[in-house]
This record gives structure tokens, sequence and C-alpha cells, in this order.
């Protein structure tokens, strides 16, 4: 009894080593990556596994050219300005989300610089919130905090 106590206590040391190595400096080691089958379709990029802004935004370069080629609507009015960040990548169309916005509906932002895209107005609460193709289609840099002015048609 105690040579089975003895060798289990060794044995439950000895797969130990392998969580302990962990935490040995320099021993960081990347998980390995699934390999898919052949013939099988890659899988939709994870967000957040280094992912480039381009293979997030759905959206084609025909919508970007429409949403940057509509003119200002006769009749749409000032919303007002507001800061925005960068929206959830995963929720495509070119959109913004502002408590500016009571109801949905079409729109217009217009940068500072004075480049405009046509939106979709969404309702929302807290801080205003571009799309992807939004800051991608203005030329705005993913990380920054832009002011911009919204129109409703």
């Amino acid at each position: 009894m105690r040579k089975i106590f003895i060798m289990t206590l060794a044995l439950t040391a000895v797969s130990g080593c392998a969580v302990l190595d962990r935490f040995r400096p320099g021993a960081a080691t990347a998980p390995a990556a699934p390999v898919a089958a052949p013939g099988a379709t890659a899988p939709a990029p994870v967000l957040g596994a280094g992912a480039t802004a381009a293979t997030l935004d759905t959206t084609t370069a025909a919508q970007k050219q429409a949403a940057l080629a509509a003119p200002a609507a006769s009749g749409e009015r000032e919303l007002g300005k507001v800061a925005v960040s960068l929206g959830s990548p995963a929720e495509p169309g070119i959109w913004l989300r502002s408590a500016l916005v009571t109801a949905p509906g079409k729109g217009r932002v217009l940068t500072a610089s004075g480049q405009s895209v046509a939106v979709d107005l969404l309702p929302g609460q807290g801080s205003a919130q571009l799309s992807l193709a939004a800051f991608v289609a203005l030329g705005l840099p993913l990380t920054a905090l832009p002011q911009v002015t919204v129109f409703a048609n």
C-alpha cells in the first residue's frame, strides 16, 4: 500500500511539471494552430485574433463609393456634433449609432475635414459609434475619436 501511495505521488508530481513549465521565464509557447482537413473551407476570422480591418469589412467597394458620392439631401436637418468611436466590426454596413438619433433612418455624417458619407442612423445610448466600413470609407484612423456632424434626411 505504501508503494502504491509513493507511486501515485510521484506520478502526480511528474504530470504537474508541464503546468509548472508555463511559469518559467522565456518558456511561453503559443498553442498549436488547428489543422484544417484537406478541402475544408477556412473559418471566418475571429475578432481580435490578428484580423485586419480589410478582412472584417464586408462592405463592397461599390457600396462605399455610393455612400461617399451621395449628395446632401434637400431638407436634411442637423442633429448635432458628436465624437465617434469605432463600432462593432462584426456588425456590417455603413451606420452611425448615437443618442442624437431617436428613430432608425437615413442620414449623413460630415467630418471636420469636409468628407461626408451617407449612413444608416440607429438610435443608441452612451457614446456614439460609427461602423468599421464608415471609418474606412472616410479614411479615419481606427483608434481615433473624431468629431462628426450628424445630419438626418
